[in-house]
């Protein structure tokens, strides 16, 4: 595992023109990132979406937990200059004051080795994000190689650990078992391995219990996982690097690998950051505060458009 000075690694930001727009594809979610999908918060707005915004609304008068935006809008700045530091070309989805969370890059679509899948998001106010990634692929002539259709499913339930295996999640009120299902079968097709599997709604998706961290390692919650699954991931061969439920139910396995020893987490996951630096790696964490607290963590925020292959 690499560590390094965090100043001195980073390869040129290429703008829009002057990068390839056909290079595009991922075959796994561990490797050096190259190319992601984000979005712009400008019209971000806490309001019910689920149950990790309800927490925090119910409790707010407990907490004091308050929405600003203007904190928000710098939050995401930095986590941004994380990724230009680390050479990564941002792409944004066009936003939209009406589909004001379509930002939650995550969960419109899903990167595949075989271009882009179009998901079938069930809460009314994301219902319709699907226009805005739909454009986006087209418009920069990134293949859609499939849409959910049999039911709602979201991309924060598509988890590849590994080049040729997928975990597919659904708690039934964001993906469902009929979506995750007719997914499942895409994949295979494909001749890649995919496993579904029921997770608790507090987690909303698979990427609030699941991430891949390198080759063969998974950050996982493993208390929350079904232990059918646990036994699944070690028969294929995983070490994982667990994160307590306390931390995990406020998204904190919910990072993003950078490749080459670097990992973007957030402030609020202390004890998997020190996990993760004890192992050599670079930790990136970054206050995320109002976007934890609305719903969603850094991997709900960004999609991988195109990372080396694994």
């Amino acid at each position: 595992m690499v560590t390094g000075d965090k100043h001195n690694q980073g390869i040129k930001v290429l703008s829009n023109t002057e990068t390839n727009p056909s290079s595009w594809g991922i075959n796994n979610d561990y490797a050096q990132l190259r190319k992601v999908l984000l979005g712009k918060p400008e019209f971000y707005r806490w309001v019910e979406a689920g149950p990790l915004i309800a927490r925090t609304l119910e409790n707010a008068h407990m907490t004091g937990a308050k929405f600003d935006l203007q904190t928000a809008m710098a939050q995401h700045a930095e986590m941004v200059s994380v990724y230009e530091e680390n050479g990564v070309d941002c792409r944004y989805l066009e936003p939209d004051p009406v589909l004001h969370r379509n930002f939650f890059a995550r969960d419109s679509s899903a990167m595949t080795p075989w271009g882009a899948l179009i998901c079938h998001m069930q809460l009314k106010v994301r219902r319709a994000d699907y226009v805005t990634a739909i454009k986006f692929y087209q418009d920069n002539n990134i293949p859609i190689w499939n849409y959910a259709t049999a039911g709602h499913f979201e991309g924060g339930d598509f988890v590849i650990v590994e080049p040729g295996k997928v975990l597919i999640g659904y708690c039934g009120e964001r993906s469902e078992k009929e979506g995750s299902e007719q997914v499942a079968e895409f994949v295979r097709n494909e001749g890649w391995e995919a496993i579904t599997a029921p997770i608790s709604r507090e987690f909303v998706h698979m990427d609030g219990l699941v991430v891949p961290l390198d080759e063969k390692l998974l950050v996982a919650c493993l208390d929350a996982l079904e232990p059918w699954l646990v036994n699944q991931l070690k028969d294929w061969g995983f070490e994982f690097v667990d994160v307590p439920y306390r931390e995990a139910k406020n998204l904190g396995v919910n990072l993003v690998a950078l490749g080459n020893g670097k990992v973007l987490s957030m402030k609020g996951a202390t004890e998997l950051n020190e996990k993760m630096r004890a192992l050599g790696y670079f930790v990136y964490d970054p206050d995320m505060s109002m976007f934890t607290l609305g719903g969603g963590g850094v991997h709900c925020l960004c999609q991988a458009l195109d990372r080396e292959d694994a």
